[in-house]
């Protein structure tokens, strides 16, 4: 089962670089910045997430 940070991440990772290359194509800096940003906001995210599953892939290992 994949923890639902890990889809959470993933999803906001997309919509950042759907921002990023909608600012770079219109030139709004903004909006360039909040797809990069939440990028960044994704990667962690689905770190988060990944840590969660190794946790509980590892608990129930043993």
């Amino acid at each position: 089962m994949v923890d639902k940070d890990r889809i959470a991440g993933a999803a906001k990772q997309v919509k950042g670089a759907v921002k990023d290359a909608a600012g770079k194509v219109t030139g709004d800096a903004k909006l360039q910045a909040e797809g990069k940003a939440d990028k960044v906001e994704g990667k962690v995210q689905n770190a988060v997430g990944g840590a969660k599953d190794a946790v509980r892939d590892a608990a129930r290992d043993k």
